[in-house]
């Protein structure tokens, strides 16, 4: 949801953004990519962590071991499919590749960062010990969530996940934090003893400095400042892994609801789908389905795919069979 607000606003100022929707910014679902509700990479590639997180468990009943990141890594690799982009490994052919490798209006480029093509299309398996590259962008960040709701170390697949493609400390250490935040709301607690849970896990790892400084920025600036643009620009526009967290954590912090919170994240001069998207993971898992919009479930793109691949992955749903989600 977060993502779809963003989605029409990313790239522009919050200057531009006044001027075409008015003093509050953007409120509702605007036309993107030909459509309201539309999303982009950001969401088309959560949906891919899903599956490769699905997966990986099921593999894990079939062999008895697994790797998750590498097969979350496959996963990327049928994303990258549908993104036009020739595959290089021959050993998963387009024919195994499952349910959500077959939902067409996936197969469609909604702005993919270049570090997440280039470095899928490199054929590197990137780890934090094997650095693909040196990104700290907020392509791995965004994606991650998930992990969250059912990784036993959340932060250490989320960091796992996020270095296939940016290999910046600074980049999969805040998709670290994301996904120990999302496991600690998720296990009951509330959103101030997530971030310090996922604050003091982060204090554990190396070169987590500017990651704990970003984290602390948004703390400092959510306890003194309102609930305003000018606020979240204070913390940077999202481009990067560390400001994207910051504004989020600001967001998620100052929300009054779920609506509120996705509204603030997404006007901003900066990447407002990566932010929206963010924040909007974060509120879901605070307010639940019945804390969302009606109009904003009711124009999402995808939505009853969506529902049914989270459903798919806490248990609820049509289950985790071989034709469906092939353990690879």
């Amino acid at each position: 949801m977060g993502d779809a607000l963003g989605a029409p606003v990313e790239f522009m100022s919050l200057p531009d953004i006044r001027r075409r929707f008015g003093p509050e910014g953007i409120q509702h679902f605007a036309p993107a990519y030909g459509r309201l509700g539309a999303i982009t990479d950001d969401t088309q590639m959560t949906l891919f962590t899903t599956e490769g997180l699905i997966r990986a468990r099921q593999r894990s009943r079939d062999r008895g071991i697994c790797n998750p990141a590498m097969v979350i890594w496959h996963a990327y690799l049928r994303w990258l499919g549908t993104q036009g982009v020739q595959r290089f490994d021959p050993e998963f052919p387009a024919q195994h590749d499952g349910w959500l490798y077959q939902q067409e209006e996936l197969h469609s480029r909604r702005g993919p960062g270049n570090t997440c093509l280039s470095a899928l299309g490199s054929g590197e398996f990137g780890t934090t010990d094997r650095p693909v590259n040196d990104s700290k962008g907020c392509g791995g960040i965004m994606r991650v969530a998930p992990v969250g709701l059912t990784a036993r170390e959340p932060f250490q697949l989320g960091c796992k996940a996020a270095a296939i493609t940016h290999g910046h400390p600074t980049g999969y250490l805040a998709a670290g934090f994301l996904a120990q935040l999302i496991a600690t709301i998720a296990s009951g607690h509330d959103l101030e003893a997530a971030i310090a849970s996922a604050r003091s896990e982060l204090r554990k790892w190396a070169q987590h400095e500017e990651c704990l400084a970003a984290v602390d920025a948004a703390l400092d600036q959510a306890s003194s400042a309102n609930a305003t643009p000018e606020a979240v620009e204070h913390l940077g526009e999202g481009w990067v892994a560390e400001e994207a967290l910051a504004v989020s954590l600001f967001c998620a912090l100052k929300a009054r609801d779920f609506a509120h919170g996705v509204q603030l994240a997404a006007n901003h001069s900066g990447d407002s789908d990566s932010t929206g998207a963010i924040t909007g993971s974060i509120l879901g898992c605070i307010c639940g389905r019945s804390g969302i919009p009606l109009e904003f479930l009711a124009n999402l793109e995808l939505c009853e795919v969506i529902e049914e691949l989270g459903a798919d992955l806490c248990g609820t749903g049509a289950g985790d069979d071989y034709l469906r989600y092939p353990p690879w």
